[in-house]
């Protein structure tokens, strides 16, 4: 990650993604599950899933600039025109156009469908108002994938409409917004009358939330499956060998469990990735994984600052590693909210995976306009 929590430090390390996801496009690794016809390898899951193992042994990552394409490339590849596809796709895949996602907002977080930002046709293009937040590393992207509101008469889940912009565009404003860790990871973005081209609709107007639903699965996957590298099992065992601590019974049974967490996340990852290559829609995995990860992490990073002993208590310089565990310990936080909170996906595991009934939703057909807001 960044040395420090300047912006120089910040930049610096997207580059060093980027440069990262250059290399892997132009070895033939950008895009393993992609199909060939969109410039990926076209490879099962199970492929992927070996690529990410061994590449978390040299801490290898194009950070965000990589994990982002899971995000941007699904609904393209899904929803998106062959003139869209030939557009963005390519600049995806080898890093040179770094995205972010333009979704959650003051009033509309683990409820997206609330959404209040606004787009009104004007001609051959949309003039976008409103607010979104926490936005992650949009303080450095080219461009973005933005839901908005397009018809106020229609139920919350429908009337709105998934565009592509152009973060350059004039109107748009980001503002970082720093974390208890000193970084800023995430961003809010302000839209004053910001124009967007018909052209850069995704999927048809008003039906934006089919588009919008790839996205959250995709995205929940992603934060799920971040299991192995630097802040992993691994590095946790490193900890207890430095510290002379592999020998404590106690020490060996939370090892272990970090190891089985961290093996059964990969496990869940290789099945998730299967489900939806195999054309099967959005499997409840994601949310499993998601949950199941914020406890695996929770788990393991408080068993990192227990070994470091007193030393734990320290920060940034004056810690081990550069406070490295202190850094990731409470930027975990954030992940639990993330893609949706804890409690948004344990309803969607007991509605779509257990299949119990639906939470009773009174504004669910009810015109969004009449929704009273909070």
């Amino acid at each position: 990650g960044p040395v420090d929590d300047s912006e120089e430090a910040a930049r610096a390390y997207m580059e060093r993604c980027r440069s990262w996801q250059k290399v892997l496009s132009d070895n033939g690794w950008a895009g393993i599950t992609w199909p060939k016809a969109f410039g990926g390898r076209g490879d099962s899951a199970a492929v992927s899933v070996i690529f990410g193992q061994e590449a978390s042994k040299y801490d290898a990552t194009a950070g965000f600039i990589g994990a982002v394409q899971s995000l941007v490339g699904p609904p393209i590849m899904r929803h998106g025109t062959p003139e869209q596809q030939q557009r963005f796709l390519p600049g995806l895949l080898d890093g040179s156009v770094n995205w972010c996602q333009l979704f959650s907002e003051p009033g509309a977080g683990s409820d997206l469908a609330a959404l209040s930002t606004r787009a009104v046709r004007d001609g051959d293009a949309f003039i976008v108002n409103g607010q979104k937040v926490w936005n992650t590393q949009a303080q450095f992207a080219d461009w973005g994938i933005l839901v908005t509101r397009t018809d106020p008469d229609a139920p919350k889940h429908k009337g709105v409409t998934f565009f592509l912009v152009d973060m350059a565009t004039p109107g748009i404003e980001v503002r970082p917004l720093v974390q208890s860790t000193g970084q800023a990871h995430f961003n809010e973005v302000f839209f004053n009358d910001v124009i967007i081209p018909v052209e850069n609709v995704v999927g048809e107007i008003n039906e934006g939330w089919a588009v919008t639903r790839t996205v959250l699965s995709s995205e929940a996957g992603m934060i799920g499956s971040g299991a192995g590298g630097s802040n992993g099992f691994e590095g946790v065992l490193g900890l207890a060998r430095k510290y002379g601590r592999t020998e404590d019974p106690e020490i060996r049974l939370r090892l272990a469990d970090a190891y089985a967490r961290e093996r059964m996340l990969q496990l869940l990852g290789l099945r998730m990735q299967s489900f939806i290559l195999n054309g099967r829609g959005n499997p409840p995995d994601p949310s499993v994984m998601k949950n199941f990860m914020v406890q695996a992490a929770e788990k393991r990073y408080d068993l990192a600052l227990e070994l470091e002993g007193p030393d734990g208590m320290l920060d940034k310089a004056d810690a081990p590693q550069n406070g490295f565990w202190q850094s990731v310990h409470m930027g975990q936080f954030g992940s639990r909210i993330g893609g949706g909170t804890t409690e948004v996906h344990r309803n969607m595991i007991a509605e779509r995976a257990l299949g119990l009934p639906r939470d009773v939703s009174p504004d669910k057909d009810l015109p969004w306009k009449e929704i009273l807001k909070a």
